[in-house]
């Protein structure tokens, strides 16, 4: 068997770039995370590091990196909801990775039971009191308990090395190749 790529790791020096490439290679979805500042104004970043963590109790963890300009917001936060993004929000997912001032006040969005920002039309949403913070080397991860959700029928946004990808299409080919048989 051939290893491509390989590389080993010594414990005090790892290219980050070439780590970064190899965990890219990984597809994972695309959310937004939204919670409410001390304040009261609404803050979001862009996350795909996001998964369950248990069913019973219902538990979810999203990674926050701490040098974001939105960590303290999340770090300080009650509650938080985590947006699940849907293929034809790709323009939600720059905006909310960007330094956009007000980036609320250009998306369609509602508060939900916690008061947290839940962006409308959205594959799913996740509702979540804040549970456990776990530090974790340069970012925090926040587990939440998920005190309400919802989903859709809706295609999830992906992302795969550094680009989006639609999962449509990959249904779209595996229907065909069905009635093909």
């Amino acid at each position: 068997m051939f290893l491509w790529g390989l590389r080993l790791i010594n414990e005090f020096a790892v290219d980050a770039d070439e780590y970064r490439r190899a965990l890219s290679t990984f597809v994972t979805g695309v959310t937004v995370v939204t919670t409410l500042q001390t304040n009261g104004t609404p803050r979001g970043l862009t996350a795909n590091s996001f998964t369950s963590v248990s069913l019973d109790p219902p538990l979810v963890l999203v990674c926050v990196a701490k040098r974001a300009s939105s960590y303290t917001a999340f770090a300080n936060a009650a509650h938080f909801a985590v947006n699940v993004l849907t293929e034809s929000q790709k323009k939600i997912s720059d905006l909310f990775s960007s330094k956009s001032v007000d980036k609320f006040a250009q998306i369609q969005w509602y508060a939900c039971c916690t008061g947290s920002p839940v962006i409308r039309d959205t594959a799913a949403s996740f509702d979540c009191r804040m549970h456990q913070i776990v530090e974790a080397g340069d970012h925090t991860i926040l587990i939440g308990r998920v005190l309400s959700f919802s989903y859709t029928n809706a295609m999830p946004l992906g992302y795969f090395r550094s680009i989006y990808v639609n999962l449509s299409l990959s249904k779209n080919v595996s229907a065909c190749v069905q009635l093909a048989h």
